[in-house]
């Protein structure tokens, strides 16, 4: 018997709770930066909450443009782009290293056959692995 998924889609809504006006940057060069300034259900500015700067930019692959989006701990627009780079060399080289470690797992990861194939007959694979 197959269950419900948890978040069915009559389940999605907006919490009005948590609103942010998103603002985006751009060099269109380098990447962007996202500005998310927080408000209350009627629009306003919710001095409550802090702002939110993300980055994000991309990195050409053989299988094409990867994104890379990364937060940025700044206080104004201008400390978020001063930052930037930096933050955006450290999240391609952990990306990077998360690339090569799923490379070298599913390279390491050898299925072998338990008993014989279902709907053959007449054997099956002897080889076990100890």
């Amino acid at each position: 018997m197959a269950t419900k998924p948890e978040n069915s889609v009559n389940d999605i809504k907006v919490d009005p709770n948590a609103l942010y006006l998103e603002e985006i940057f751009t060099d269109r060069r380098v990447g962007t930066i996202r500005r998310l300034t927080p408000v209350k259900k009627d629009g306003n500015r919710d001095s409550a909450r802090a702002v939110i700067y993300q980055g994000e930019t991309q990195v050409l692959t053989p299988a094409g443009a990867l994104p890379i989006g990364f937060e940025i701990g700044a206080g104004s627009l201008e400390e978020a782009a001063e930052k930037f780079g930096q933050l955006a060399k450290e999240a391609i080289e952990r990306t990077v290293k998360e690339l090569q470690e799923l490379r070298r797992q599913a390279a390491s990861s050898i299925v072998v056959p338990q008993g014989p194939v279902p709907g053959v007959t007449g054997g099956g694979g002897k080889i076990q692995i100890p």
